[in-house]
């Protein structure tokens, strides 16, 4: 591909339909919630704050992983990325908004008793109340309010730090040109990555796990992380093939679309690994009292079980092995909406069996609602950062070489 014909300039313009349609989705989210809160009795409660748990982390956990994708390309000093940096920046960009709604919802649930009542409950670390619970009292050093809320902050304190950092970063190489911000991209990439990869799977510990806190597993952690960058690898490319079929990024070749797909493919086989590694962890490792929380997953939402494991697994290996569909954006944009949902499904399972009251699965307009609304919320915020500056970062050292990269 030549440069010639290529808009250094370009910038998207967010309006219309699209903008439009994102603030319903944000309306209908905030009548779902009202829904739940004021027409409900307390499993209804239950059920929205595991909603609105389920769908702040989901959006926190894509944007960390936006970060997450630059820091990667950094450190590797990957020429291929250098042309779509720009929608992983947008999403990055837009971290900090998601972790301070992660962090409300997360205080909200904990001061209402209405999420983490498995070690957030009254009397089970007192050894005078009937309530009290050896297990859990032997945990609460973790496991308390303060410390709790404490890693919280810190955690996605630290990742929107970095986030505007890489942003920062790449606007002023736009500017200044030369190799400067281009160095501290990747000294700070570097840093980056060590903190992310002894964090993140604390953060799904504490976010995610301590729902069921008379269970844990050592490989959880590293489900959450393949689920949160494969959903991240997803969102990606369904942005640019919408982006290119709205007139924009047409330097964006199916090479490009070909090397998201791989890690879509690749990383889908890595979930699943690491998905059934858990579940046979409680036959050869002898440990029969992980089996409640497999239990409670297949008895109460067997349905949703294999739902989980024919989108997030069979859907992308089938459909992506072939080159071409790898290629094709038709394709490859319906298997990353598949993997989108089927991640959701994957939270929905992670989060609901933990949050709501044993036996009342229900699902209905608090669910449809909920995740309406962070979809339109997520829309809104990343595609009115990325309408913020130009669609290239046209001094990036490597750009020549995305701009014809060729598989």
């Amino acid at each position: 591909m030549g440069t010639h014909n290529i808009n250094f300039s370009e910038q998207f313009e967010f309006t219309g339909k699209v903008k439009t349609l994102s603030i319903v989705g944000i309306i209908l989210g905030v009548a779902a919630v009202g829904y739940g809160f004021f027409a409900g009795d307390k499993i209804m409660h239950e059920r929205t704050f595991a909603n609105l748990l389920l769908m702040a982390y989901y959006f926190a956990c894509v944007c960390m992983s936006g970060t997450f994708f630059l820091a990667v390309q950094y450190v590797a000093q990957a020429g291929w990325s250098a042309s779509i940096l720009r929608v992983p920046q947008a999403m990055a960009k837009t971290l900090p908004i998601a972790a301070v709604i992660l962090v409300v919802v997360i205080s909200a649930g904990l001061y209402t008793h209405n999420l983490y009542h498995h070690w957030h409950a009254d009397g089970l670390t007192d050894p005078n109340s009937p309530n009290y619970d050896s297990l859990i009292a032997g945990k609460s050093v973790f496991l308390n309010v303060p410390f709790f809320l404490g890693r919280q902050v810190v955690f996605l304190g630290i990742y929107s730090i970095f986030s505007i950092m890489f942003v920062k970063f790449s606007y002023n190489e736009d500017l200044a040109g030369g190799l400067n911000s281009y160095r501290k991209s990747f000294k700070n990439a570097c840093i980056f990555l060590v903190i992310y990869g002894f964090t993140t799977p604390i953060f799904a510990f504490d976010t995610v796990m301590s729902l069921e806190a008379h269970w844990f597993s050592t490989m959880f952690g590293w489900y959450n992380f393949a689920a949160m960058w494969v959903s991240s690898l997803a969102t990606i490319a369904i942005i640019l093939i919408l982006l290119r079929r709205a007139g924009y990024m047409q330097w964006v070749n199916n090479s490009h679309l070909h090397n998201l797909g791989q890690f879509i493919f690749g990383f889908s086989i890595f979930w699943t690994y690491v998905w059934f590694a858990q579940f046979l962890l409680i036959y050869y490792a002898n440990m029969p009292e992980e089996t409640v929380y497999f239990y409670k997953r297949f008895e109460y939402y067997k349905f949703w079980f294999f739902l989980n494991l024919a989108m997030n697994f069979l859907a992308p290996v089938l459909l992506l092995m072939d080159r071409d569909n790898k290629r094709t954006d038709a394709k490859l944009l319906f298997v990353s909406i598949v993997v989108l949902l089927g991640h959701w499904v994957d939270y929905y399972q992670m989060i609901m069996p933990g949050a709501v009251e044993e036996g009342h699965n229900g699902f209905g307009i608090i669910e449809i609602g909920t995740a309406i609304g962070f979809v339109g919320l997520f829309t809104f915020t990343v595609l009115t950062s990325l309408s913020k500056k130009p669609l290239i970062a046209k001094n990036h050292p490597l750009l020549q070489e995305s701009l014809h990269h060729q598989l």
